[in-house]
Order: C-alpha cells, then sequence, then structure tokens
C-alpha cells in the first residue's frame, strides 16, 4: 500500500466536491495513509502545488477533482518520478472511464492505494502537456463558452446548451492540418486525441490509447454547420452514419490557417496556430487491476 500521500484537490468540482474531499481523506487514512491535503482555490493552482513539494516526502500523488483538475497536477508532476492517481469529482470524468476506475469513491480510493502503476503517452504543446484531446474549431467554441458558475448549476447539460449554441453562432474557418510524417490535410474542425473516448462514454478513436506513441486526428473535411452536425452523429452513432468519421494517426500535428479557439482537455487554450507531439516516459499513473 502507498501510505504517504499528497491529495490535491478542487473543491467546486462538479458544483462543490468539499463533502466528498472530506470522505476520501477519511477512507485512505482508515486504511492505513498518511494524507497531505492541498485545496486549489483558482485555475492554475494544483499544477504549482505539483511542481513544488518535495518529491522524497510522498509515495503517491492523488488529483481529486475533474479532467481540469487531473491535467494540472499532471502537468506539474511531469518528470518527478512519482505516480499519480485520479478521484474522479468532476463534471465529465472521461479520463475515469477511459481508464476504468469505479465511479464510487471508495472504490477509486481503493486503486489509488493498490492499483498497478503504468508510465502513459502525453501529448506535448508548447509549454503544456495534456492526457485527453485538444480540439479546434467548434467544440473549443463550446468550451470558450461553458462557464464555472454554468458548470455548477447545470451539470452536463452546461456543455449541451453550450455546444447547441456554438453550432448556430460559430463559423468555422480553413484550417491546414500537417503530420510529422510531411501529410497535408485541410479540415474545417480538428480534434487531436491521446484516449478513445470524448465528451463521456462516445468513442471518437478508438484505436487510441494511453499506451501508444501516436496520437490521432479526427477532423471534419467540408465547410458548414451541417458537416459539424453530420460529425458529432456519426461520433455519437459510433461512426455508423453515412460512413466512418475521418481519423489521422500521427506521432505530431501543425495545425495553422485563420485563428481558431482551441480547448485543451476541456479547457480554453487560446487560438491556433497549434503545434503537439507525442511524448513518452514522463508520467506514470495508477491503474485499476
Amino acid at each position: 500500500m502507498r501510505k504517504r500521500i499528497k491529495l490535491i484537490a478542487n473543491p467546486i468540482s462538479g458544483g462543490d466536491a468539499r463533502l466528498a474531499i472530506e470522505k476520501a481523506v477519511g477512507f485512505l487514512e482508515e486504511a492505513g495513509a498518511q494524507v497531505d491535503l492541498y485545496l486549489s482555490r483558482q485555475r492554475g493552482d494544483a499544477r504549482a502545488e505539483a511542481a513544488r513539494f518535495p518529491c522524497a516526502s510522498f509515495d503517491l500523488v492523488i488529483a481529486a477533482g475533474g479532467d481540469g483538475t487531473l491535467n494540472e497536477v499532471a502537468n506539474g508532476l511531469i518528470g518527478r518520478e512519482l505516480p499519480l492517481a485520479f478521484l474522479p469529482l468532476g463534471t465529465a470524468n472521461v479520463m475515469a472511464l477511459e481508464m476504468g476506475i469505479p465511479p464510487t469513491l471508495e472504490g477509486a480510493c481503493r486503486v489509488a492505494l493498490y492499483g498497478p502503476i503504468r508510465s502513459v503517452a502525453l501529448a506535448a504543446l508548447a509549454d503544456n502537456y495534456f492526457l485527453m484531446m485538444a480540439g479546434v474549431g467548434y467544440d473549443a467554441a463550446a468550451v470558450r463558452a461553458v462557464s464555472s458558475s454554468l458548470k455548477r448549476r447545470m451539470g452536463k447539460l452546461a456543455y449541451l446548451f453550450a455546444g447547441i449554441s456554438a453550432l448556430v453562432s460559430y463559423r468555422p474557418t480553413r484550417l491546414k492540418l500537417e503530420t510529422e510524417e510531411g501529410e497535408n490535410f485541410l479540415a474545417w474542425h480538428v480534434i487531436i486525441t491521446n484516449i478513445k473516448l470524448y465528451g463521456g462514454r462516445f468513442q471518437l478513436a478508438p484505436a487510441a490509447g494511453l499506451d501508444r506513441p501516436k496520437l490521432i486526428a479526427c477532423l471534419i473535411d467540408r465547410p458548414g454547420r451541417i458537416a459539424i452536425l453530420i460529425f458529432w452523429l456519426r461520433v455519437l452513432l459510433r461512426g455508423h452514419l453515412i460512413g466512418d468519421v475521418h481519423r489521422i494517426e500521427s506521432a505530431g500535428f501543425k495545425i495553422s490557417g485563420a485563428a481558431a479557439p482551441v480547448q485543451v482537455d476541456g479547457d480554453d487554450y487560446g487560438d491556433t496556430p497549434l503545434e503537439i507531439r507525442s511524448r513518452s516516459g514522463l508520467l506514470v499513473m495508477v491503474f485499476p487491476s
């Protein structure tokens, strides 16, 4: 069992996670662990804390919150050689579904304490890394429209309403996608993913995985809102509507062209241009047995 635990938690994940965090601390301590709890207050706090403490003082770091909290803690731990576990307390918790982490708090804590450790591949940006995906275009416009207060009030429905609003208001711009191997594609919306799932249980890229050294770009290669709608219907129906989603595999991508919004792991990341590469050997995580 991993006994010395640094628990980095976001108390507003999923609306109000304070009670769940208290219960997690209680369960971990009852199991015999020593828990040092840190509560984030604003964006960037979790990343800064994960990079600040002395590694020799702990056996494990746990990120408790949503996918954005996990992303921050992972970025702070890059190259620090401490295993990272995840207690999903957020709105979507896509990474928990991807990794197979139990939905109960007690089950997730047991995985953190006793689960096997595996190295994972990350996607590297200029000053950031991500575990899940980066979206360029429509879905990033929807993410930009979702405020923290709206997520607290409406949960997952906030993304649905933002998606409908963006479908009406967002005007797709033409993008150039270049693979590390030198292939070029035109697109009006791109998602570069490191995992299979998107937004919950929807399989966007079945061939992707945290143990694979390549990323997959899923793209809309036709202009207009109808093309966006058909693309997402394909995803929702697992690719069975009018053929497959267009997917391209590479160790790296460059996206250029007209400025378009970018989201990374569900958080706003500014605008294009964007360059992403797969990187291995920088982070280890705790998985279910």
